[in-house]
């Protein structure tokens, strides 16, 4: 892939995600986000194998349940239980804490140290993403603090492995065994706590359209593909346009208006994440470049005029 198609190919992911929320609250049926995990998961594992029809073999089995677990089944059922004991803005922010669990993780797991950018972008938009969604007035549950850290954690862990483990494996390949192995691990779990599954009308099935191919199937696929050719850091840092495009697409769709408060918040984020996209690092890189040039020069003995 080229290196100026990477960040927007990966952007994909964190927006596709964030204009979910908009999807879900206005067209899906409440109180089944376990049988909806299951649906967004299943189809866009089978759409993405027509894409590239290969079965997975020798360690792939494995590693297919273990990452579908991590990133998709019990992620989705986690986010389930933090949805019901948290208020969305405490649930956000605490997955906004994502860039830094990522960094962590690739540094013990592939030996990929974080750049002072990364940590010094991450810091910027997390606090960003708290001046957007929280305004001291939400209830706290530990219960949901503890499944909302979980699932962050989980799918860190998951994001860090699938990259590990993606050597000589296409990305299709990597995304659809995944969604397929979480979707089937959802549904058994989906019928024991919400019963039968829900009876979906035109807009309901209208909107896991949306959320089985766009935000899941080429979600996901571009998400990995990211983590395939940048670093964790670059893409937890891109993953922060999550919240910002939920609170966006409010405004913009549902006519919330903004605070001077979010304003400033998503500027934050924005400057949180172009520190850690590469093109920042080769601008700093160039600049301490000329500088040291130009000392280098203003060193140098000047030759004595002759007159």
């Amino acid at each position: 892939m080229e290196a100026t198609l990477r960040v927007p190919v990966t952007a994909i992911a964190p927006v596709a995600w964030g204009a979910t929320y908009f999807v879900t609250h206005r067209f899906l049926p409440a109180d089944y986000p376990l049988y909806g995990g299951a649906i967004r998961a299943l189809p866009a594992g089978l759409l993405l194998i027509l894409v590239r029809r290969a079965v997975p073999h020798g360690s792939w089995w494995w590693r297919s349940l273990v990452l579908g677990t991590l990133n998709v089944g019990a992620f989705f059922a986690l986010i389930y239980l933090a949805a019901q004991a948290l208020p969305t803005s405490i649930a956000s922010t605490i997955m906004a804490t994502a860039p830094v669990a990522m960094m962590l993780i690739a540094w013990a797991a592939l030996s990929e140290r974080p750049r002072a950018a990364h940590l010094a972008g991450a810091g910027i938009g997390i606090g960003g993403v708290c001046l957007m969604l929280l305004d001291g007035t939400a209830a706290v549950s530990l219960s949901g603090v503890l499944a909302s850290v979980a699932a962050m954690t989980m799918s860190a862990l998951g994001y860090i492995l699938a990259k590990k483990w993606s050597a000589g494996i296409d990305v299709f390949s990597l995304t659809s065994w995944q969604l397929i192995a979480g979707g089937v691990i959802l549904l058994p779990v989906a019928a024991v706590i919400e019963g039968p599954p829900p009876t979906l009308d035109r807009p309901a099935v209208l909107g896991f359209g949306y959320v089985t191919i766009v935000a899941t199937a080429l979600a996901f696929a571009a998400w990995f593909t990211g983590l395939r050719h940048l670093s964790a850091g670059t893409v937890g840092l891109i993953g922060l346009l999550n919240p910002i495009t939920g609170v966006l697409l409010g405004a913009v769709i549902a006519g919330e208006r903004l605070a001077p408060q979010q304003v400033c918040g998503v500027v934050l984020v924005f400057v949180g994440i172009l520190l850690g996209q590469p093109v920042a690092g080769r601008l700093v890189t160039r600049l301490r470049t000329v500088r040291a040039n130009r000392n280098d020069a203003a060193a140098e003995p000047h030759p004595a005029r002759i007159g």
